[in-house]
């Protein structure tokens, strides 16, 4: 468990997977720039009892606020082969948890954690162009824009560019400057 001033980052609990899949694939309550892929239920279950959720791959954790409510999950995963680091993926759960700061705590905490812990030299994010939102997390993450990959994602029915933002192990604070101590 990962403990910051606002959030606490964890690893999935069993007995949260029918909760867990309900806030990740309800598709009714996406925003717009999540993508609407349905996973079916007994194909997650198998996925964590194989992993936990969390391997050299990729891995997934839940963003909990201090009042134990999950407000979100933050996830990394393998790029393409020849690509040495991770790729960073985030969502929060519904409206009422936006703007109050859990995301960009909550990112900050995860990169400083994989930069703690794996050999990694950077992290990298992907945003849908026009998500204002995420491109205000990750610039207040410190990360920095590479440029625009066009047409790069199709998303409810249309391509849209996608933003390559990225952070080097040395432009991120260490780990213990953000726990909650």
């Amino acid at each position: 468990m990962i403990r910051g001033k606002n959030v606490i980052l964890r690893t999935v609990r069993p007995q949260e997977l029918d909760h867990l899949y309900n806030l990740i694939f309800n598709i009714n309550e996406k925003g717009p720039y999540w993508h609407l892929h349905i996973q079916p239920l007994n194909d997650f279950k198998k996925e964590y009892e194989r992993t936990g959720f969390w391997s050299v791959e990729e891995g997934r954790m839940i963003i909990e606020n201090k009042e134990g409510d999950i407000v979100g999950e933050i996830l990394y995963f393998k790029g393409l082969d020849y690509q040495a680091d991770y790729e960073v993926g985030y969502e929060l759960f519904g409206k009422e948890f936006s703007g109050r700061g859990y995301m960009s705590e909550a990112l900050l905490l995860f990169c400083a954690y994989m930069f703690s812990v794996r050999p990694i030299r950077r992290i990298q994010v992907n945003v849908m162009e026009d998500n204002i939102a995420s491109r205000k997390v990750v610039e207040k993450c410190g990360f920095t824009y590479e440029g625009t990959m066009r047409f790069a994602t199709f998303h409810q029915g249309k391509y849209h560019n996608l933003r390559l933002y990225s952070l080097l192990r040395e432009e991120c604070p260490p780990l213990s400057e953000l726990l909650d101590k």
